[in-house]
């Protein structure tokens, strides 16, 4: 039975709830684990449940903005995921990438930049974290905004030994504004890097003298 809660003060924000869960009992592994975990609430009755997850871990993406030709870098990829849910497997998306155990998100968005566009982002700027799909999947994602110099990007990047093929193609904020709006676009990071350019366009000078943005 689902009722309503008592509305919380102040500030609306995620909060920690008193739950015992137990270590993971292996279900499959492929790129990342797959895992089943039993938990039970504190303090309430009848609450025990069970999740399978894919432990992905902390992730991230970088949306690389030249700001003075109001361009921004997009990578054009085919994922399988995207062609079986609905056909169109040829994503538009942003630099992303698994954070590895010695580094923190901001070292592996740098890292990520140089690997998938060839260029280095200056300033670097965390935007925001989120979850992807937290009924699926335990992946957070840091989000950063990359100040970059189109000029100063090769027409090819990406390493030698990625597996996947991929382009880069450059696309004037407006026009990527305009199919996200027109709900022609679908990756999650991109789709949620474009929504916070277009609701903080109008004061990104200042968010780039600053050099650095919090939620």
């Amino acid at each position: 039975m689902r009722q309503f809660a008592k509305p919380p003060e102040g500030p609306l924000a995620d909060f920690s709830i008193e739950v015992t869960v137990t270590p993971p009992e292996p279900l499959g592994r492929g790129f990342r684990p797959f895992n089943r975990f039993h938990y039970e609430f504190a303090h309430r009755d009848n609450t025990a449940g069970a999740a399978d997850l894919l432990c992905s871990g902390d992730s991230v993406a970088v949306l690389p903005l030249d700001p003075a030709g109001r361009e921004i870098i997009l990578l054009q990829q085919f994922r399988l995921a995207a062609h079986l849910a609905n056909g169109r497997g040829g994503l538009f998306e942003i630099v992303a990438g698994h954070v590895e155990k010695n580094e923190n998100p901001a070292e592996t968005a740098r890292r990520e930049c140089v690997e998938e566009i060839g260029c280095a982002p200056e300033p670097l700027i965390e935007l925001l974290t989120y979850l992807t799909t937290p009924g699926l999947c335990d992946e957070q994602i840091t989000l950063f905004l990359g100040i970059v110099d189109v000029s100063q990007i090769p027409e090819r990047a990406g390493l030698a030994t990625e597996r996947e093929e991929t382009f880069l193609v450059r696309v004037p904020v407006d026009r990527a504004l305009a199919a996200a709006a027109a709900g022609s676009l679908r990756s999650g990071p991109l789709l949620m890097a474009l929504n916070w350019l277009a609701l903080n366009r109008a004061r990104l000078d200042g968010i780039l003298r600053a050099g650095v943005e919090r939620p």
